[in-house]
């Protein structure tokens, strides 16, 4: 390209089109950028007037890409990547990284790691900052692909569709039933998938997303011990289980961390006999974008971060679940 050239292309206006393109219109664009929305769709009318196409349908509504827009959205928004690997290389000139890192995480997750994550970054790195987005494990995948996060948290199952995603274990963790105080299976040794099955289910999942419900490790679990059960409420939210199992609207099949990380007045833990069928979390990101030297180091400071315990529900930590 003739540098010269680049002068016809300001950089706002890049930023108002990627903006627009990402949060789905020109207000929300306005809102995240702190710009008011007549500067917003300013910038972007210049830029399709320097390119000489329209980037946006604007009888549409929500506003939506052009042909010509889904064709350069990815090329602006590696120009806003490499402007932020120049601007963190800049600003380690005094040999300190500087940057903030946007990650995704689900609950159980976000409950576990994210407050030992900010302080060991206090500690090593304090001129890096990590900003959270929560969310189940399926929109943290379509976050991540889509550049609105930079790492995310997330279990290996489901599995991600887009090719794009690298990832490095952190740790393995047990399935657990979940009962109510009283309940039949209360107070008993390891509880069978099989014995599980003779009651209304509560599970992890994403009802309604096609494909989801049998990738999740409850549903594969199933699977592999030959049962089918009877599937009563699928929910994200730690939370939510074991109310509906405390309310006595079934009997919750879940991962150990998202049981530990939550409120376990009135219900009961118990370890599930068959104990190879666990759950694997990673961290995740996209190996196909120029990468600054703070992503590198948030990733390192995941992956020393201690595993979690699950000695409530009769498993002690193992160093080496750390990477199973």
């Amino acid at each position: 390209m003739d540098l010269s050239s680049a002068h016809s292309y300001r950089l706002d206006w890049i930023t108002s089109f990627v903006a627009v393109a990402r949060h789905g219109g020109f207000s929300a664009a306005a809102k995240a950028l702190h710009r008011s929305q007549p500067r917003i769709s300013s910038h972007v009318g210049e830029l399709e007037h320097v390119l000489g196409t329209r980037l946006f349908d604007r009888s549409a509504q929500p506003v939506a890409l052009t042909p010509e827009g889904r064709a350069l959205l990815p090329h602006a928004e590696e120009i806003l990547a490499r402007l932020d690997v120049f601007a963190e290389v800049a600003g380690g000139a005094d040999g300190a990284l500087h940057g903030e890192v946007r990650i995704g995480m689900y609950p159980s997750a976000a409950a576990f790691a994210y407050p030992a994550l900010v302080r060991a970054l206090r500690r090593r790195a304090p001129t890096v900052r990590v900003t959270l987005t929560e969310g189940p494990a399926l929109s943290l995948e379509g976050a991540l692909s889509a550049g609105e996060i930079d790492l995310a948290l997330r279990p290996v199952l489901p599995l991600v569709r887009d090719d794009r995603l690298a990832h490095r274990r952190l740790w393995s963790e047990p399935l657990v039933a979940v009962v109510p105080r009283g309940h039949p299976l209360a107070g008993r040794g390891p509880v069978p998938l099989a014995r599980l099955a003779e009651f209304p289910l509560v599970t992890i999942g994403e009802a309604g997303v096609e494909g989801a419900p049998r990738q999740f490790e409850t549903s594969l679990a199933f699977a592999d011990a030959g049962v089918r059960p009877a599937i009563a409420f699928e929910t994200t939210q730690p939370q939510t289980l074991a109310a509906l199992v405390r309310g006595g609207l079934g009997v919750g099949l879940t991962n150990a961390l998202a049981v530990t990380t939550a409120d376990r007045e009135g219900v009961e833990l118990l370890p599930v006999a068959e104990r190879h069928i666990r759950r694997h979390v990673a961290v995740w990101w996209r190996a196909d974008r120029p990468e600054s030297p703070v992503l590198p180091l948030v990733r390192e400071v995941i992956a020393a971060l201690p595993a979690p315990s699950f000695a409530a529900v009769g498993e002690e930590r193992d160093a080496a679940d750390a990477v199973a």
